[in-house]
């Protein structure tokens, strides 16, 4: 195979770093003896090179519908909503280490089996996502990238939705919750640019909504959530 073929387009993060302080021996323990069982196989260029498409079905063993999201922090709605709808599959993206290992935590404790964890970018499950295979998407509290020559590394940029948009199914909800006003602007222009309609938005979370530990940070500094509901086209 050739070196071209092998090649990456050069990406900016839309994330910060991938390590903080030490883990704890549990969450190490979680790692070591769950995390294989969980993670999808075919999704690191290392396993699939010729990034060819993954069968979601084989994820969770039927072909029921698939929800994606984009940085789940600690974990705590991505498990939520796998407790509140058993008959969804729910695939969890995360680069941070530290956050896979306290979702793990909590899969443990909620005993929830319709989760997939893919420990990295989520822009390689993208990459391999079927069209049109995803039925719903999160993206809650993504990292604001305050400053303005920081705005492109936004998850909310076209290098982002558009492989985004292409996963999702026609009339898939995405939904994104943040705390930055700025953030919300760049939301509003961008996403329908990628194919998506704004059906809501506003400071009134969804009725399943879980309050994540982000959020509740937000809140105590003195921060208003807006939530935004978007639809695929």
């Amino acid at each position: 195979m050739s070196d071209e073929t092998n090649a990456r387009p050069e990406w900016r993060n839309f994330y910060g770093r991938i390590r903080g302080k030490t883990m704890r021996a549990s969450q190490k323990t979680y790692l070591a003896e769950d995390l294989g069982a969980l993670r999808p196989a075919g999704v690191t260029r290392e396993e699939n090179p010729d990034r060819n498409p993954i069968d979601p079905a084989a994820l969770f063993g039927d072909g029921r519908p698939v929800w994606l999201e984009i940085g789940f922090g600690g974990g705590e709605h991505l498990v939520h909503m796998a407790a509140r709808y058993p008959g969804i599959g729910l695939i969890g993206a995360e680069p941070f280490i530290n956050g896979v290992a306290m979702l793990l935590g909590k899969i443990r404790a909620a005993g929830v089996t319709n989760l997939s964890v893919h420990p990295g970018d989520a822009r390689d499950l993208m990459e391999v996502l079927p069209e049109a295979s995803v039925a719903r998407a999160f993206l809650n509290y993504p990292d604001p990238w305050p400053k303005r020559r920081h705005h492109r590394r936004r998850f909310v940029t076209p290098e982002h939705l558009g492989p985004l948009a292409r996963v999702m199914a026609p009339g898939a909800a995405f939904r994104v919750a943040t705390d930055i006003p700025d953030y919300v602007r760049q939301t509003r222009i961008e996403v329908p640019k990628a194919g998506f309609a704004l059906v809501a938005e506003g400071g009134v979370a969804w009725e399943d909504w879980l309050s994540t530990r982000y959020e509740q940070k937000a809140l105590r500094e003195g921060r208003a959530p807006h939530y935004l509901t978007f639809r695929r086209l």
